[in-house]
């Protein structure tokens, strides 16, 4: 084994947790949610997206969110954009770090992005194109790559295949997303395998799904080979609207236990975050 000694945790519930949630979540909860956030020792917090409010209504106050959050100097907003048009309204509302998404499954991605996947791929390209030009980093997911709830098992190959593009084009992490949670730990220790021979296994983060409560195994399963990013969500809040199988992500508060408990530093305070899960808990019922 070679466990990492520090493990990022990468906060998705303001934008993953939140977006599948029926009841309209007022915008100063969500403002007052990565506020809170903020002050638990996250190095980066995906704080909403920039797409259509037609598909997905919940996140319509993109702008006001985003604009609307105290920043720290020290921690990361990224926030999701699908295409140019939202790429502008991201800058425009002063972003400084986004997110491209794309999938492993054909049929997954045209339910989720009406397109291929390569065509996903060079709209991503454009996008990368002109968010250098504006100084902005970029991250990469990929949907579906352990599994997809049209197509079932999805060669990893192929998953290994669209992440060396997305590195190639210049994302700073790829994040490979367990969208159904139908991963076990040998199916995610062969993941990264794969991937890390094209891709450097530090740009490699975990996005596992709890569906059928395999997230934390998985997880140990790829620490133990390195991994040293973790994609997670407080609360377990999330799902995934393009799969209607997708449960919660894996919880903030459960995977910095599991950290904490093995001695792995991530600087991040258990307690803190145990409030902000009560905190938004507590908003949602």
């Amino acid at each position: 084994m070679k466990l990492p000694t520090f493990v990022k945790l990468v906060e998705v519930g303001p934008r993953d947790g939140l977006q599948n949630e029926k009841t309209n979540i007022l915008t100063s909860t969500k403002i007052n949610l990565i506020n809170q956030l903020s002050d638990t020792g996250l190095q980066t917090i995906e704080t909403t997206s920039f797409v259509s409010s037609k598909w997905v209504p919940q996140l319509a106050d993109a702008e006001k969110v985003l604009t609307g959050i105290k920043k720290h100097s020290n921690i990361s907003y990224p926030v999701l954009v699908p295409n140019i048009h939202g790429l502008n309204d991201a800058i425009a509302a002063g972003a400084k770090q986004i997110a491209v998404f794309t999938a492993a499954s054909e049929t997954f991605c045209h339910k989720n992005t009406n397109c291929s996947i390569q065509e996903s791929l060079e709209h991503i390209k454009d996008i990368i194109k002109q968010a250098s030009k504006n100084n902005l980093q970029v991250r990469g997911y990929i949907s579906c790559a352990l599994g997809c709830p049209y197509e079932g098992n999805i060669n990893v190959n192929k998953v290994a295949e669209i992440a060396t593009q997305l590195y190639n084009m210049g994302c700073y992490e790829i994040s490979l997303g367990d969208t159904v949670g139908v991963g076990t730990p040998l199916a995610a220790q062969e993941l990264i395998t794969t991937v890390s021979r094209n891709v450097p296994l530090q740009y490699l983060a975990a996005h596992f799904h709890n569906t059928y409560n395999q997230a934390l195994a998985n997880l140990f399963a790829v620490l133990t080979l390195g991994v040293s990013i973790i994609d997670c969500s407080i609360g377990g809040l999330g799902g995934c609207p393009y799969a209607k199988s997708a449960s919660g992500n894996v919880a903030t508060e459960d995977v910095l236990y599991m950290l904490d408990g093995m001695g792995i530093a991530t600087g991040v305070d258990l307690t803190k975050i145990l409030q902000v899960s009560n905190y938004i808990k507590d908003k949602l019922i």
